[in-house]
């Protein structure tokens, strides 16, 4: 190193004298400090035990390093190395992913200076240490197995990206694992669904031949059509099993010829045309339309609202729709009628006795304090319901109890056959009931048609506030007011003229062929003004569509002698009714020749065409094999052709329904 010229200066002088002053006081110090460290010497170090305090643990070590067994850091090493290795492998085994870890940084504190080599203090430690040199060469062996044991470890472990190394134990301990994911195969579990619909297979294709008659009961039920919309509305294709496609025929209204007055409860039409979806076969569509009574002539009504407020009503398009519906109905009604409420919900009870609706408030008011909780025991409401009409039963007027349910009997009888039987035998005492449908997820379908079809009622699904103004307000008059109960269809087909035949739709209400003549067999009813439509497909005879091939042993039937010639008739119509009031059937006959025949579908009224197009609806919708080639374009083209006066809408909106089909099947 080259030095500058100042430091060679400084180099060369000597050092200054010591004062003599200083050097004795330094002197004068350190004899003292000598004395005192000579006059302590003998004073036993620590406390007055023989040994220096430590646990007992140290205290077996000790002896046995003392005794130069050097061989302990050894054994230690033994132990410790294995158990590092087993360690290892485990995790190398174990093969798990990387996960995020929390190093730790060692901060390392500056060790503190040592003292000056020449201070007395420091020489009086010193000398006083070497006593115990024997002890500290003990205590150092045992260091020695701990370090060995420490380094082991840290050799196992990667080194920290902040301050010093961190061992493989350090950062197991401080490593924060992730909460175990669920297993792929475990997915959150749906909703239970716990529908039950009312449904039969489709009808089958029948020969002419060896079955001749067809024979059902009229149906006026919406329910099915607006349980179809509320599912395509919300985005999902309906099940099979809840397309009921009479009840999504039957959903419209229709402008058929009407009866001239009420000796004549309605009138039969039947217009024949080609099939939409098979050039080989026709349609026979079968028209009914009930006598409309007038308000003036309206009878006195008594209602009785049976209620379900249990626990499962507890959502906004149960309990909460089903007031505001009443609350549109009891505008509709007249002040004299009376209302009465019952609430069902674990046991039955009374919310208001028979109240004249002029006392509106208090019917209102009744309405609002609604409220949902419990279990469902429907049969003990369905009879305190029928108590409560019974006492404010009007002769001569409309006695009906409406019973507005998602339809979850669970508490008490509610097999489907008990609660037939129960509203079997209160019908006869001219008290009906209808059944109001709300909510999804445990509708009971089948048990609302059972109840409705045996209390001489309807059955409707409300699943809008629009649906509850169609039904209660609208189409109040026909679902009040009955005009004919026990309706009854039977045709029977010309095997001259059809080979074969399928009614669509109507499979719950099928009949025998000796249950039309047959008054103590139930049937439908039709109320005022109330539409029925019934469409047959036909296959003519030798039509290339005949599926059944002739009997080899059928004899041709002759005409009898001097009867009139029916080679012209297609079928014969048949209609048997008793009047509201009455329990004697009375017949209505109308034959169907080439006359009602139409030679093309667009020369059809658009009533008929609008009808073909829901009932190709209800049945592609349901899966039938016969509309497999017809599109719900096509169905959507003769729908929108078909709309004609739509005051309220109703045919546009299925026209969209069809087009939503479209979209979720994919077609």
């Amino acid at each position: 190193m080259i030095m500058t010229d100042d430091f060679e200066t400084l180099a060369g002088k000597l050092p200054p004298t010591p004062s003599s002053e200083a050097r004795a006081r330094a002197l004068a110090a350190a004899m003292e400090a000598y004395d005192a460290a000579a006059e302590n010497s003998t004073a036993a170090q620590g406390s007055a035990m023989p040994g220096r305090p430590s646990s007992i643990l140290n205290r077996i070590w000790s002896p046995i390093m003392n005794r130069k067994l050097l061989a302990g850091s050894a054994l230690a090493t033994l132990i410790v190395v294995p158990a590092a290795a087993l360690l290892t492998l485990e995790m190398i085994r174990n093969d798990r992913p990387p996960e995020p870890e929390i190093e730790v940084a060692v901060k390392v504190e500056p060790k503190p200076a040592a003292p000056p080599a020449g201070s007395g203090a420091s020489l009086a430690r010193s000398q006083a240490t070497t006593k115990h040199s024997e002890k500290t060469e003990s205590e150092a062996s045992a260091a020695g197995a701990d370090a060995t044991a420490s380094q082991t470890a840290a050799d196992t472990a990667a080194p920290s990206t902040v301050g010093e190394a961190v061992g493989l134990a350090t950062r197991g301990r401080m490593e924060v694992m992730p909460a175990p994911a669920a297993p792929a195969d475990i997915l959150p579990q749906p909703d239970e669904n716990r529908e039950r619909f009312g449904n039969a297979d489709a009808n089958p294709v029948r020969s002419v031949a060896t079955e001749p008659v067809s024979t059902f009961s009229v149906d006026v039920d919406t329910a099915s059509y607006s349980f179809v919309r509320r599912s395509l509305m919300a985005g999902e294709m309906p099940s099979p099993d809840a397309v009921r496609v009479e009840e999504m025929v039957n959903y419209f209204p229709y402008d058929w010829p009407r009866p001239a007055s009420p000796a004549e409860p309605f009138k039969a039409t039947v217009t024949v045309t080609p099939t939409p979806w098979n050039a080989d076969t026709r349609l026979m569509h079968v028209a009914i339309k009930g006598y409309e009574v007038v308000p003036a002539e309206a009878p006195k009504v008594n209602l009785v609202f049976l209620i379900d407020v249990s626990g499962s009503m507890d959502e906004p398009d149960k309990l909460p729709l089903l007031k505001n519906a009443f609350r549109l109905l009891i505008e509709k009604l007249n002040p004299e009628d009376t209302v009465s409420i019952v609430t069902y919900a674990g046991n039955a009870g009374t919310a208001l006795e028979p109240t004249a609706v002029k006392d509106k408030a208090k019917i209102l008011t009744a309405i609002d304090t609604l409220a949902p909780g419990g279990s469902t025991a429907g049969a003990a409401g369905i009879d305190a319901a029928y108590q409560l009409a019974e006492r404010a039963f009007v002769k001569g007027g409309v006695n009906r109890i409406l019973l507005a349910t998602d339809g979850d009997f669970n508490v008490g009888p509610s097999s489907d056959e008990e609660l037939k039987r129960r509203v079997e035998e209160k019908r006869k005492s001219g008290i009906f009931l209808s059944v109001l449908g709300f909510g999804r997820g445990n509708y009971n379908d089948a048990l609302m048609q059972t109840i409705a079809q045996n209390g001489n009622g309807v059955a409707t699904y409300i699943d809008t506030l629009a649906e509850a103004q169609k039904t209660l307000v609208e189409e109040a008059g026909s679902s009040l007011f009955p005009i004919a109960k026990d309706v009854k269809l039977q045709v029977e087909f010309n095997p001259a003229a059809i080979a074969e035949y399928r009614l669509i739709g109507y499979e719950t209400r099928a009949l025998k062929r000796e249950d039309f003549n047959n008054d103590r067999v139930d049937a439908g009813d039709i109320g005022s003004g109330h539409s029925v439509t019934a469409i047959y497909e036909v296959t003519p005879k030798g039509s290339p569509a005949v599926l059944n091939d002739d009997l080899r042993y059928a004899a041709a039937e002759k005409p009898a002698a001097g009867a009139p010639s029916r080679a012209n008739e297609l079928a014969y119509l048949k209609i048997r009714y008793k009047k509201s009031d009455g329990d004697k059937s009375e017949l209505i006959t109308t034959p169907v020749t080439e006359a009602n025949a139409e030679p093309s579908l667009a020369d059809a009224p658009a009533d008929v065409r609008f009808s073909a197009a829901v009932a190709a609806f209800g049945q592609k919708l349901a899966g039938n094999s016969a509309l497999s080639g017809y599109s719900y374009a096509a169905i959507a083209d003769l729908a929108s052709a078909a709309k004609g006066a739509d005051p309220f809408g109703y045919r546009a909106e299925f026209v969209n329904l069809v087009r939503l089909a479209k979209g979720l099947s994919r077609e």
